[in-house]
């Protein structure tokens, strides 16, 4: 009996914690909050560059999954927060991710060229599962990287990407043209890679070349 009790108690104790893992991985933590609740949805949030040192090093961490919940208040708080962002006067961006505001949650918004009226749409948990062969030359620029803009040779013409939506769905998409660019550079955001990566690659390879 003793035994038997022993083990209800140890299957318990187990999944207590494992579910509050999941809880604590799936939510943002108190600086996060403290960062997103500081002024209302409608007021644009700091972006982070690459010429302060604290910002450099949090752009270069890998964000982490965020569980969509449209009744959490803080992921709706936050998500239109990142919004207006984007679409700042001082930003004018065609697409930003979580890092860029000091959010290490998987979340971007893209400007979809693609579509009629060319709208924002926002994605939670964004993976790339799939690179066309074919590439495309393509001038890209950041608003983590002030005053600078490049051309890159070595993106994909065509991506498959996976998704969820802030209602909860999960869906996969094939992409193309300069849309999957913006979407290759958003999602390398969450990876802690910024395009700057790409161009030192294409650099390089092309010094070995010529070697």
């Amino acid at each position: 009996m003793k035994k038997l009790i022993f083990l209800i108690f140890s299957f318990f104790l187990i999944f207590g914690c494992s579910s509050t893992k999941n809880i604590i991985e799936n939510s943002f933590s108190t600086e996060e909050i403290k960062l997103i609740m500081s002024a209302d949805s409608i007021t644009p949030m700091r972006v982070y560059k690459i010429n302060n040192v604290k910002d450099s090093l949090l752009l270069r961490t890998k964000s982490t999954f965020i569980k969509s919940n449209p009744n959490d208040d803080i992921l709706q708080t936050f998500v239109k927060r990142l919004y207006a962002t984007v679409r700042d006067s001082i930003s004018m961006g065609v697409g930003i991710a979580a890092p860029q505001v000091g959010v290490l949650k998987n979340i971007i918004w893209v400007q979809r060229f693609d579509k009629e009226n060319f709208p924002f749409e926002v994605y939670l948990n964004p993976k790339i599962t799939k690179y066309s062969k074919k590439k495309q030359t393509c001038k890209e620029g950041c608003l983590s990287i002030p005053n600078r803009t490049d051309t890159l040779n070595n993106r994909a013409y065509a991506i498959l990407i996976e998704y969820d939506t802030m209602q909860g769905e999960h869906k996969t998409e094939m992409i193309e043209d300069f849309t999957s660019v913006i979407f290759q550079h958003e999602i390398d955001h969450l990876n802690g890679i910024l395009y700057l990566d790409h161009l030192q690659k294409e650099i390089s390879g092309a010094k070995t070349k010529r070697i």
